[in-house]
């Protein structure tokens, strides 16, 4: 390392620090902060004190409908909650004999940040009720306690029982070495109670999503409400912001997803009249958003066919998810796999057909997600060298013709005779064979992997809870260096792999630059300098914004560039110029008997510079008249 870089980056440091000292909320901001917090506390208070009271007065209307003996399901107001467990060897549901669903889901393969298995969520969290609406009396599970029969490890039917005989039941079947729960409703000798018309069961479901993962920010930009409309894809509520959303598609499921856990509600008769809401929550509450979901779906008051849905508690694995859509009670695509996201469709098919196969290949070998993660980087490199080689001898190329050009530049001193000097400089380049934008086209091949792995990286959840050199979990950053205290734009930590990626992609720019200043003239290089510097402010806004991202993204991108560096050092090192240039100077000997000779891009832009000028000509002779 020479003088120079070690002084550039001794200045990127100064320039890092003074930033963030200057950056710091002055006294009046902060008392604005404070005022905005109590406001904020005040308002959770208010909201916590109408809880209350509505609670209270569910509690008061229940009381009177206990007091009501003409009611049919009378027996049923009145009990004591009590937990009934189905499981597997992948997930443990506790249901509960109060309303009769499912009030927590604990899966047993993966760990929380405080140690145990992952609940995503309890009785606190969540709450599903489904509505009935009768001639006389309406139905609200939440109202009722149930009674279970039938009861197993993987089966149970809670059971409401009617006075006369009859009883509504919700049949819970866990399907074996699965996440998916079979949940169907059936009403037996119920019909009188409902109105001929009625063909739809309300369901209303909410949960309150736990923060799973260390990352806050980086965890909520990849927790959304999901949804899935019928014979179409999916769709989301925003990932940032406050949304509420009427459907009036009907709808094959509803997903509360955080970034790699996912709570879905399948509807095989289609979910109607959808109300959905995602409210997100402060950091410290450790909670991620609100959702919310108000729906409809079939019912037959005559018991004559169940109401059929099911429900996934599990990871979003992507080939789980692929699996699980076999186990449908329909034939209906789930399509459960879109839960894991993976870009925009051009990136979408990238991972969907080629990371992700060479990813699961990498994996099965044994070895640590950091070395899968640096084997995946040398194979996409590998796979894209040639385009990088032509990429780079397509600048060395312009580097060795500089001379050249130089002097038809010279030639050209006048600024109206830059038409002409364009025009000369073409055909010079059509002579020798030579592409002015034959290292674009290979780079853009290029970035859609890039953009392709940024999407895939934070959505793996093999890389969740793995350690690699100081990060301690791949999918979140790594905090070895952190003060407790949140900076603006920082936060409390420093990044280490996001530091790194930082440095090498300066590196890169520099080296990115000098390729191109070395093959310009004056007056563009003169311009370069000054994109140059705008190209050193890219990796200081990286920092910032990648310093919450994931350490495994980081590390992906500190490897890319460094392996970036490399590779033009070796192009630089076996590349001879004297060689080059008389491979160029042959192709201009067979070439200088056409000099109008020209294909390709050069073709294009000498064809466009001749159209140019003879519109400013015509222009010329009109003002002339």
């Amino acid at each position: 390392m020479d003088k120079n870089t070690i002084t550039g980056f001794i200045l990127i440091a100064a320039v890092l620090i003074g930033f963030s000292y200057f950056s710091r909320p002055s006294e009046a901001e902060l008392r604005q902060r404070y005022i905005q917090d109590s406001i904020a506390v005040a308002e959770q208070q208010k909201e916590t004190a109408r809880q209350k009271e509505k609670e209270a007065l569910e509690l008061l209307k229940e009381a009177e409908a206990a007091m009501d003996t003409n009611s049919l399901f009378h027996s049923s107001r009145m009990g004591e909650s009590q937990p009934v467990i189905l499981q597997n060897e992948l997930v443990k549901l506790t249901l509960s004999t109060r309303g009769g669903c499912i009030e927590e889901a604990e899966l047993k393969e993966y760990k929380s940040r405080a140690g145990g298995n992952v609940i995503l969520f309890d009785k606190q969290d969540a709450s599903m009720k489904l509505m009935l609406t009768g001639k006389n009396e309406n139905i609200v599970s939440s109202n009722f306690f149930f009674t279970p029969v039938h009861a197993s490890d993987s089966a149970v039917t809670m059971r409401l029982a009617a006075a006369n005989g009859g009883s509504l039941d919700f049949q819970y079947k866990l399907r074996p070495h699965s996440y998916m729960v079979d949940f169907t409703v059936t009403a037996h000798g119920l019909s009188h109670l409902f109105a001929p018309s009625l063909k739809t069961i309300d369901i209303e479901w909410m949960e309150k999503a736990r923060q799973q993962e260390k990352g806050f920010d980086f965890e909520n930009r990849y927790s959304a409400l999901t949804y899935k409309i019928k014979n179409e894809g999916s769709d989301n509520l925003s990932e940032t912001g406050e949304k509420q959303e009427n459907i009036s598609d009907p709808l094959d499921w509803i997903a509360f997803k955080n970034q790699f856990f996912s709570c879905v509600f399948i509807a095989h008769q289609d979910f109607t009249g959808t109300s959905l809401a995602s409210t997100p929550q402060s950091q410290a509450s450790g909670y991620l958003k609100l959702y919310e979901a108000n729906m409809q779906t079939f019912f037959d008051p005559n018991g004559n066919t169940p109401t059929q849905m099911q429900l996934y508690f599990g990871p979003n694995n992507y080939h789980l998810l692929q699996q699980t859509n076999e186990l449908s009670l329909s034939d209906k695509e789930l399509d459960l796999e879109d839960l894991v996201y993976l870009g925009w469709p051009l990136f979408k098919w990238i991972n969907r057909w080629f990371i992700l196969y060479l990813f699961d290949w990498l994996s099965s070998w044994g070895l640590s997600m950091g070395v899968v993660l640096l084997l995946l980087t040398l194979f996409i490199k590998l796979l894209v060298y040639p385009t990088t080689k032509k990429s780079y001898l397509s600048s060395a190329k312009m580097r060795v013709l500089k001379p050249k050009m130089d002097v038809i530049s010279a030639k050209y001193p006048k600024p109206e005779d830059a038409m002409k000097k364009q025009q000369e400089m073409m055909q010079l380049y059509s002579q020798y064979g030579v592409s002015p934008m034959g290292g674009c086209l290979p780079m853009l091949i290029q970035m859609p992997i890039w953009i392709a792995l940024f999407n895939f990286v934070p959505n793996a959840i093999e890389l969740r809870g793995q350690s690699f050199l100081w990060a301690d979990d791949l999918s979140a950053y790594d905090d070895v260096i952190r003060w407790g205290k949140d900076i603006w734009l920082i936060g409390d930590h420093l990044s280490i792999f996001c530091l790194l990626f930082c440095l090498t992609n300066i590196v890169n720019t520099w080296i990115s630059m000098r390729q191109q200043q070395n093959s310009m003239m004056g007056e563009q290089a003169q311009q370069m300098k000054v994109m140059q510097y705008m190209m050193y402010f890219m990796p200081i806004m990286f920092f910032f914004m990648f310093n919450n991202y994931s350490s495994g993204l980081n590390y992906y991108y500190f490897l890319s560039g460094l392996s970036s560096i490399l590779i033009m050092w070796y192009l630089r090192k076996t590349t001879d110029d004297d060689k080059l240039l008389a491979k160029l100077e042959a192709n201009y000997q067979a070439n200088k008997n056409n000099p109008k000779k020209a294909s390709g891009m050069a073709a294009r832009l000498e064809a466009l510079q001749k159209q140019q000028q003879q519109m400013l000509e015509e222009q010329r002779k009109r003002k002339q008249k």
